[in-house]
């Protein structure tokens, strides 16, 4: 296997190139490196897998200090050209793709990086996947496809047509392209629905970071529709051990694509959430208490009974657990990292 890894600079992708780059597989890692959240934290999670920032630069290959096996090159999937040249030059065989423009709400003030971002980047690559023979493109889909009526839990079978935000519409866009790419071209896809992922090197956007931040320095969070959601929460090793499953794995049928939800099948209460990092943290949590934001839902749960069956998986890690082990990998980054990371000119 040769695999490309997209979005290698964010958290999932982050994750992925370890444990791939761990187990042998030869790998080669794609970013951007947007400035949507802190570059700081990009740059420390390519750090962590032995690429220097220093040696980062445009167009060109970066090897890893720490894998032999595994490589960066920094380059955005909107440069068509240069992401065909790449395809050619490298004979990948399988891809992961993670990059994307995160973040619902982001999506209501900034729509076109969501469009260039998630659409025309996925096109790009699904171009370049059929015209290299790529054996299985696995990529991220999201459950905000789901939108705010459907039944819960979610199931892949759902109808996924009423989104909330734009980014739920990118995402289900994605969907829609690759099964088109799978029927006409015979590309084996598989779209994963990830379930709020988190855990060590999270993005600082999301509730897990947010909170955590907050409540350490004695700040005030805010609760958005007064408390009243809950969200499927997925711990990160979770998360990679599910991929780590189903790339090795493409769809067989006729139409060689498929979409599988990736959660813990067990939502936890907003307010309870607040209380496990006050547990875990020994401090209280400042609050104000706010209605529901644009394009936010209510509610997510994923049903796991197709990747249960097909797999013989689901993530399982408590959230309690999850959370422990974010503080304490949150700590050291606050308290070593930081000191040690400057940003870039």
């Amino acid at each position: 296997m040769k695999l490309l890894v997209t979005g290698v600079a964010g958290f999932i992708g982050h994750h992925i190139v370890e444990r791939a780059a761990a187990d042998g597989i030869e790998v080669a890692g794609i970013d951007n490196i947007n400035d949507y959240y802190d570059l700081e934290l990009k740059f420390a999670r390519l750090a962590d897998s032995g690429i220097p920032k220093e040696e980062v630069l445009p167009g060109r290959w970066v090897q890893s200090r720490k894998y032999p096996n595994y490589r960066f090159l920094k380059l955005d999937l909107t440069d068509r050209e240069a992401l065909y040249d790449l395809f050619r030059e490298e004979g990948f065989t399988h891809v992961v793709h993670l990059a994307a423009q995160a973040g619902v709400r982001y999506s209501l003030i900034n729509p076109d990086s969501y469009i260039q971002s998630n659409i025309v980047g996925f096109t790009h690559l699904l171009e370049a996947c059929r015209h290299s023979s790529i054996q299985h493109l696995v990529y991220a889909s999201s459950s905000s496809v789901y939108g705010d009526d459907t039944p819960v839990p979610y199931r892949e079978s759902a109808r996924t047509d009423h989104p909330v935000s734009l980014y739920a519409a990118t995402k289900k866009t994605n969907e829609l392209l690759a099964y088109a790419y799978s029927r006409l071209y015979k590309l084996p896809t598989t779209g994963i629905r990830f379930f709020t992922v988190y855990g060590p090197w999270g993005r600082p956007d999301m509730a897990p970071w947010l909170f955590m931040s907050a409540i350490t320095k004695g700040e005030t969070i805010r609760v958005f529709n007064n408390g009243e959601m809950s969200r499927d929460f997925t711990y990160i090793d979770d998360v990679v051990e599910g991929v780590v499953k189903i790339v090795p794995v493409p769809p067989k049928s006729d139409v060689p694509g498929v979409v599988y939800n990736m959660g813990c099948s067990s939502p936890v209460q907003l307010m309870e959430f607040i209380g496990i990092i006050e547990r875990v943290t020994g401090k209280r949590a400042i609050m104000e208490m706010a209605g529901m934001q644009p394009g936010d839902v209510a509610v997510t749960y994923a049903s796991t009974s197709l990747l249960e069956s097909e797999f013989g998986y689901k993530p399982s890690t408590p959230v309690e657990k999850g959370i422990r082990e974010f503080y304490d990998w949150f700590c050291r980054y606050q308290s070593e990292v930081i000191a040690h990371v400057a940003c870039p000119e």
